[in-house]
């Protein structure tokens, strides 16, 4: 349960992935069209010249090239509006992620689980992973979602580890890297105590360095291509996990989001 186009690719595509290859089927629900993200001229949607329809277009073909990149073989879009960043004017309006009706629409997020048969769901933190409000409905969404489906047994949130942020920041602003705010709005990231699953998603780096090239119109994540191997598998070699709610007591998901499942 991801918030825009693209963001599948860069916080969860490496265990994606892994799952894929071993053959469990993997779906992935888009709330946003993302219309507010950087369009055709680098400007971002708080610019009153921003190309908001074009952003839409360009950002769904993106999408339905890099799902299946990261193992997506199913791709549901609810079509909300972007709300764009914390205290935005479009925050307000009605068709913005951010003014959703949180039941009605966990009961169709419910609905979806249930169809596909989801044992295991992936969305971010209680804050957003970095506070976007867009992200933040999604965890509010989901987390009642999973409560309502039948199919369900565990939800994690990914998260990155305060011992990882907190050496790679240094390291790519010593390197000149144009950090997002999905990185420098994080802080320092999240108590690693915090973390219930570490995958090793080494195997999968170059397709998801792959996947997020494909998100091409996000230029602020364009640094994040040309980072030295050792530098990008610093930050997306290793996918961490916290424990977000489970209907039974967990047990054997330390390296495996699915451990201890029958």
């Amino acid at each position: 349960m991801h918030a825009h186009p693209d963001d599948e690719a860069l916080f969860t595509a490496g265990t994606t992935m892994h799952y894929a290859a071993l053959g469990y089927r993997v779906v992935l629900v888009t709330c946003t069209n993302g219309q507010l993200g950087i369009d055709d001229g680098h400007r971002a949607g708080s610019d009153a010249a921003h190309h908001t329809d074009l952003t839409r277009s360009v950002r769904a073909g993106e999408l339905q090239r890099a799902a299946p990149l990261a193992g997506f073989d199913r791709v549901i879009t609810l079509g909300y509006d972007d709300s764009g960043m914390m205290g935005w004017p479009q925050n307000d309006r009605p068709r913005a992620f951010w003014q959703v009706d949180v039941e009605a629409a966990a009961h169709t997020l419910a609905a979806i689980c249930d169809e596909v048969n989801a044992s295991v769901v992936l969305t971010y933190d209680e804050n957003g992973f970095y506070g976007h409000p867009d992200h933040i409905m999604a965890n509010r969404i989901t987390r009642r979602a999973v409560e309502l489906a039948a199919s369900v047994e565990r939800l994690y949130y990914p998260i990155v580890p305060q011992s990882i942020l907190t050496k790679f920041v240094p390291d790519a602003q010593a390197l000149e890297v144009f950090l997002p705010a999905w990185v420098l709005d994080a802080g320092i990231g999240v108590s690693d105590d915090l973390v219930a699953t570490t995958m090793d998603v080494r195997d999968y780096a170059a397709r998801k360095r792959e996947a997020i090239a494909t998100h091409a119109s996000q230029i602020d994540n364009a640094d994040f291509i040309t980072l030295d191997e050792d530098l990008f598998l610093a930050l997306f070699g290793t996918e961490y996990f916290q424990r977000g709610w489970s209907r039974r007591p967990a047990v054997g998901d330390a390296t495996d989001l699915f451990g201890g499942l029958s």
